[in-house]
């Protein structure tokens, strides 16, 4: 186990905001065996004498502030008790779609590079085969030769079809739904067809049951489980909460009941002001404006105001969910004496979802309340335009909104900074290759007669002993949306749009282009996108799919 300590140049959380390049790229991890007097002096690395337990947990479709840590008003105490005794980072980055950003998540590579350029589906080329290909390892499967019990629950989504389900990729022991979500409650399965399984094999949906707790709790007895032995475990629990449909339990959707009824323009200031206030956010970093196609609160109806107002409530529910079962997990930890020697990293896949456009859709039985697993609906743009306060557009864009995510790493052994911002940009590429520099665990460049791509993530663990880590940037693609960033500087395009320049130092909510003043700048990062893009195998979008997939690799 690494115990870590930071110099003088790590970021404090404190402003005025010191803009800062790639030159370090952090995930924070310290040392809590060295006295307390100073949170900022260096210590020496030291090798402790067990492996640490690592836990990644992500949410699905959260927007940036809507955990309580992060300005949001929903009640997130467990998650929040997280980042007060561990660190937030301010900058961390998906790839601003679900299945994507699970294969960068569990292969450290760029998810065109692991096969899933678009989303599940085989398109017939390499790049877009809608599974993991053989060029990489999932962490699972990096981590069981460095003794690691591997655990997974909940959404799979990066290989739908039988053989490339958790069980074939490294872990030992899943629950889950392999095809993805959409559903919260059994009656809601029939809407997308989906089902669960235990290890590989299919499973009944309890008649009671909730799905954010079905997970949680099959992740407690798989941990439980390992508990028994003496191997660390890693255990990777992604949720389906909070994306659509809206389904939560009626407890969960009464405490919020009247909580939105003043609106969406009201909740996303005081959001705002919430994240100046707590040092999150820069305070010349202006709101972006209420998106274009929302109309004002008050210019709704009170029939209207009603149901957006209850949807936003059900929303708040689904989240509100999620904490609960942190808080279950984590006691549980406790219980096992396991917790103290656990890493914990708590992000979301994407951005918030603005599916359905102004106000939501809403499918399903249109006699009953939203909420049930009879009804089917989304909480609309202009919610999840408060979602993903300051920052503009949302899901499956490449633009701030759709990109950016909460990050909480908490580690009681290993952390001894408490509440901190972390100011470095990261991506989920990182994680893959920090998780293998805690675990002692190789990468290899062979694997099962194939040769396996370079990671593309960078180990974060040496920055946290003051080295320096080089990066070329980070980049990203998505349905013809396109982003380089390099040091403060991002480029980004919307599809079939021009390029667009933003200086993230003083403009992060991107509401200032300054691509005319700067057009060496805008070529020399176009070039750089375009390079990335022709390794990484990104193609035009839309991708036409072949007929045949015979250039698929397997």
């Amino acid at each position: 186990m690494w115990c870590l300590s930071f110099g003088a140049n790590c970021g404090t959380g404190r402003f005025p905001y010191q803009p800062r390049g790639f030159g370090v790229v952090v995930l924070v991890l310290l040392s809590a065996f060295s006295a307390l007097s100073s949170s900022y002096s260096l210590l020496a690395a030291e090798k402790a004498s067990s492996a640490p337990n690592i836990v990644v947990i992500m949410a699905d479709d959260m927007g940036y502030s809507d955990l309580g840590c992060y300005g949001g008003e929903i009640e997130t105490p467990n998650i929040d008790n997280l980042a007060a005794n561990g660190v937030r980072f301010t900058q961390f980055y998906n790839t601003a779609r679900c299945c994507p950003t699970r294969a960068a998540l569990l292969t450290g590579l760029y998810q065109h590079q692991a096969g899933i350029g678009h989303m599940v589906g085989d398109y017939g080329v390499p790049s877009y085969q809608g599974r993991l290909n053989g060029q990489c390892l999932t962490i699972a499967e990096a981590l069981k030769p460095a003794g690691y019990t591997t655990l997974a629950t909940g959404k799979w989504h990066v290989g739908s079809d039988r053989g490339h389900w958790p069980l074939d990729r490294g872990f030992d022991r899943y629950f889950g739904t392999p095809s993805g979500g959409g559903f919260y409650f059994k009656e809601a399965i029939q809407f997308r067809k989906r089902f669960v399984t235990l290890g590989n094999e299919e499973v009944e949906f309890p008649d009671d049951g909730y799905v954010t707790d079905l997970f949680t709790e099959h992740a407690i007895d798989f941990v439980d489980e390992a508990a028994q032995g003496d191997k660390p475990f890693f255990l990777y629990l992604a949720h389906i909460a909070p994306h659509w449909p809206l389904q939560a339990k009626p407890e969960d959707i009464a405490k919020y009941k009247g909580r939105y009824n003043e609106g969406w323009d009201e909740i996303r200031a005081v959001r705002y002001e919430r994240q100046i206030e707590s040092g999150l956010i820069d305070r010349q970093w202006k709101i972006s404006p209420r998106h274009k196609d929302a109309k004002p609160w008050s210019e709704m109806s009170d029939e209207k105001k009603s149901d957006l107002s209850h949807r936003m409530s059900v929303y708040a529910a689904q989240i509100d969910s999620i904490d609960q079962n942190v808080g279950r997990l984590t006691s549980k930890l406790k219980e096992l004496g396991k917790f103290e020697n656990t890493i914990i990293m708590f992000l979301s896949d994407n951005g918030c979802s603005a599916e359905g456009g102004p106000g939501g859709f809403r499918r399903g039985d249109k006699s009953k309340r939203i909420g049930t697993g009879a009804t089917y609906a989304s909480a609309g743009l202009e919610w999840a335009n408060v979602s993903d306060t300051p920052f503009q557009k949302f899901k499956m864009s490449t633009h701030e909104g759709g990109i950016s995510t909460p990050l909480i790493v908490h580690w009681p052994a290993g952390l001894k900074r408490r509440g901190d911002f972390e100011r470095t940009p990261g991506h989920v590429v990182d994680l893959m290759p920090t998780c293998l520099t805690l675990a002692d665990a190789s990468y290899p460049k062979q694997a099962n007669g194939k040769t396996l791509k370079p990671l593309a993530g960078r180990s974060l663990v040496p920055a946290l002993r003051g080295e320096q880590i080089a990066r070329d940037g980070i980049f990203w693609e998505h349905q013809g949306n396109k982003a380089v960033r390099v040091g403060d500087w991002k480029l980004v395009k919307a599809h079939n749009k021009p390029w667009q320049l933003f200086d993230l130092a003083r403009d992060r909510t991107e509401l200032n282009d300054v691509a005319r003043q700067h057009p060496k700048r805008v070529r020399a990062l176009t070039a750089r996108w375009n390079a990335w893009a022709k390794e990484s195998g990104v193609l035009s979008w839309p991708v036409k799919k072949k007929k045949t997939a015979t250039t698929t690799q397997k």
